[in-house]
């Protein structure tokens, strides 16, 4: 039951351009393992690969793939070969003729091929079921550990990349980093069809791939909520920080009851004219608090003090 719960996303491919061949390798393959994986078939190497691709945006796990040698366009081989850029760790089958078995031969060392199968596999409990059967164990003893359903490709020095990192972090949202210039993210670059010159690449759980989102977008498409839910609320922040900061300020403001000044002067504050008397406070004081006792004498709120004579 684990085990089914754990392979339940994970892919056997299967690519033949003869219908009948695809659907009786298909039928054959859920038959013996629908159960614990899913049985993916295609008939060209393009579409195959076009579904590879899909499945990396989306986080599927890939076990074995099994094509057809004999394919026009593109062959087995060359379908491999391209089908291991995407997917490297996923075992590789050859299916021939006897006609290509010198092809297949030389397809081990081209495309690290794990079996070829000649055709026809009849009966597949004979002569298919025990080779898929080693395959997929010897996938499951490898490092196929799932990854987090959010994925972000980006540079370590990119200040956007860090943007998106710290934003999904403080929301929360569990997602994998991928630095642009190292293999698995130039494969999943490869899989959104980017270049990589516009990061970051973030790809969402249902795989569709952001490329330089800002907030709102990236929210929505995380599952974060983006509009307010209840008609009331105990407390509202409003903003995001200074301008240019990368966190809001947490810092402490002391606003004046007098004057609300707030670390400007008042005629700074918007809609004042400037001051017509000049004062020898500090700019960065409250003119109403320029001295100890302040304009009138004494601090806002305070009782009146008694004169030096009267003590």
């Amino acid at each position: 039951m684990a085990q089914a719960a754990e392979t339940a996303r994970t892919v056997i491919l299967t690519v033949d351009d003869d219908p009948g061949v695809s659907r009786a390798v298909a039928r054959d393959l859920r038959r013996r393992y629908g159960a614990a994986y899913r049985i993916v078939r295609a008939e060209s190497g393009e579409s195959a690969l076009d579904a590879l691709r899909e499945l990396k945006l989306r986080g599927d796990l890939v076990a074995v793939i099994l094509a057809d040698y004999r394919m026009p366009q593109m062959n087995g081989i060359d379908f491999l070969e391209q089908a291991l850029d995407v997917y490297p760790g996923a075992r590789r089958v050859l299916l021939t003729a006897y006609a290509d078995t010198n092809a297949a031969i030389d397809a081990i060392n081209v495309v690290d091929l794990d079996h070829y199968l000649l055709k026809p596999w009849d009966p597949p409990e004979e002569k298919l079921y025990p080779v898929v059967d080693d395959l997929l164990a010897a996938w499951r003893a490898s490092d196929h550990r799932p990854v987090p359903a959010t994925k972000v490709v980006g540079h370590r020095w990119s200040a956007r990349s860090s943007d998106v990192r710290e934003f999904l972090a403080r929301n929360q949202v569990p997602y994998r980093w991928y630095s642009s210039d190292e293999p698995e993210g130039r494969r999943l670059l490869a899989a959104a069809g980017a270049d990589g010159q516009r990061l970051p690449l973030v790809i969402t759980p249902d795989g569709t791939p952001l490329i330089e989102p800002d907030a709102p977008e990236l929210a929505s498409h995380v599952g974060l909520a983006t509009t307010p839910e209840a008609e009331f609320y105990d407390l509202v922040v409003i903003g995001g920080g200074r301008p240019g900061s990368a966190r809001p300020s947490t810092a402490p403001r002391r606003v004046c009851a007098r004057c609300w000044w707030s670390g400007r002067r008042p005629a700074d504050r918007p809609g004042r004219a400037p001051a017509s008397r000049t004062t020898s406070a500090s700019p960065t004081a409250c003119p109403a608090r320029s001295s100890p006792t302040g304009p009138a004498g004494r601090r806002p709120g305070s009782a009146p003090r008694s004169s030096p004579r009267a003590r």
